[in-house]
């Protein structure tokens, strides 16, 4: 796991507050690692998340992480998705939770795509594509994605670049469809 640097998460959520992006927001957190991202989104009014990690350790740290949001009494870990509460946690490989089809969570308002560094950026892209498919993105929904700077976003069709910004060797890009 490579947590979101400070400054690139406040620079990332300052361009979102400024969006309104966060209101009432669904929010889908890939390669979630500990919630980080997604339980920040929570706490500055997304209504619902979806949290989608494989790794053991990882899946108890977003379990411990949302006991702080307000409303959050327990997290069961599921493995498709929706489980009656407006927290989520998918037990599940992010390819394979793509190729499932949208949950019944989705559409998707906000979407934080944020893998291992050493993800190859065809497996990026396509994972991008996946996300076009129909139910997966609402309308006015914003894809985040943080890369390596070296490993720019390969903007697949049906998205565009508005915004993108590096932080050191960080590269967040908002991607719009």
């Amino acid at each position: 796991m490579r947590p979101t640097k400070d400054i690139a998460r406040e620079a990332m959520f300052s361009a979102l507050d400024a969006r309104g992006a966060l209101d009432d927001a669904a929010v889908l957190d890939l390669y979630a690692g500990t919630g980080a991202l997604a339980i920040e989104a929570l706490s500055r009014g997304a209504s619902a998340a979806v949290f989608v990690e494989r790794d053991r350790a990882a899946l108890d740290a977003i379990r411990v992480n949302v006991q702080v949001l307000p409303g959050v009494s327990s997290v069961e870990t599921s493995g498709a998705g929706s489980n009656g509460t407006p927290v989520d946690v998918v037990a599940r490989d992010v390819g394979r939770f793509l190729a499932g089809g949208p949950p019944p969570d989705a559409p998707f308002d906000l979407v934080f795509v944020d893998p291992p560094y050493d993800t190859p950026d065809e497996e990026i892209t396509a994972l991008l594509v996946s996300l076009l498919a129909p139910g997966w993105l609402a309308p006015g929904s914003i894809v985040s994605v943080e890369r390596p700077v070296r490993h720019p976003v390969v903007v697949p069709p049906g998205l565009s670049n508005r915004w993108e910004r590096s932080f050191g060797d960080t590269l967040l890009t908002f991607l719009f469809p």
